[in-house]
């Protein structure tokens, strides 16, 4: 895989549990990283996700990322074993959590998140996919809301996702089960995009990544906050007022329109600028 010239400024310092390359260009490829190869998420492993997606999205010079996991897991979920030691410390309620701050999994973000889903998705792993915006998944991935099986609930934003996703009933027996699925079945739900062999899996992520790369960068912020916004809100025109008064009224302030329409004309290949928005 070439790794691609570092447009961006200065990545964060510190990380502990995430990988970042260069695969494409504008494009930014995030990988989970713990050596049990489960990549549950910790407290640090919580704040490096706030912290490189927080830059990802004031970055102008990239547009996409990609999320994938490093061994056989995407994610596994939350560290049991860290909450655990938590719970049975007596910390205050607030504390005992395994995410501090707001986890990936109810990111709102600016920029668009293609998930490689590689192997485990469970609990935490399968809230992070359900947030992605697009989501390749390797044929030996399997998803699962284990929660209830634990004495817990999915409580970072996955159940109203999912509901919107595959509707009620198969959003409820996920989550009240909490039985495994295979990558088959989830895509028959229409839950990812595509599966593939799991040499394919980030690859096939990057490659998505690259076509949305391609485009205006504040075209990609502009119609992600539509489709996002779409999807968070109940009236259909208010949700198009939202983005017109927003980020389409911003869209129509920079360069990139002109060149976009100018391109046209002069029937070339756009020469677009870092984003603004």
């Amino acid at each position: 895989m070439n790794d691609f010239k570092k447009l961006a400024t200065k990545e964060p310092e510190g990380l502990t549990f995430l990988k970042l390359s260069y695969p494409a260009e504008r494009v930014i490829l995030v990988t989970m990283s713990r050596p049990d190869a489960l990549n549950c998420i910790n407290q640090v492993a919580s704040q490096d996700m706030e912290t490189v997606f927080k830059w990802f999205d004031d970055e102008p010079n990239l547009s996409v990322a990609v999320l994938t996991g490093a061994g056989r897991a995407f994610c596994a979920g939350a560290d049991l074993k860290e909450w655990n030691t938590s719970v049975q410390s007596g910390a205050d309620r607030d504390k005992r959590f395994a995410y501090r701050g707001k986890p990936f999994s109810r990111r709102l973000g600016k920029k668009p998140v293609v998930a490689a889903v590689n192997g485990l998705a469970m609990g935490g792993g399968m809230e992070f996919t359900a947030n992605c915006d697009l989501v390749v998944a390797s044929e030996t991935a399997v998803f699962a809301l284990p929660e209830v099986k634990r004495g817990l609930s999915p409580f970072a934003g996955v159940l109203p996702r999912l509901i919107r996703i595959v509707g009620l009933q198969r959003a409820s027996e996920l989550a009240l089960t909490g039985r495994t699925i295979d990558a088959q079945e989830v895509f028959s739900w229409g839950f990812i995009n595509k599966v593939v062999a799991p040499a394919e899996c980030v690859p096939e992520a990057i490659r998505y990544a690259a076509m949305i790369a391609e485009n205006s960068p504040d075209s990609i912020i502009c119609t992600r906050s539509g489709l996002r916004q779409s999807w968070e809100t109940a009236s259909v025109e208010r949700a198009a007022d939202i983005t017109l008064e927003g980020p389409w009224a911003e869209l129509q302030k920079g360069e990139n329109m002109r060149e976009g329409l100018k391109a046209f004309s002069e029937r070339r290949k756009p020469i677009w600028r870092p984003s603004r928005l």
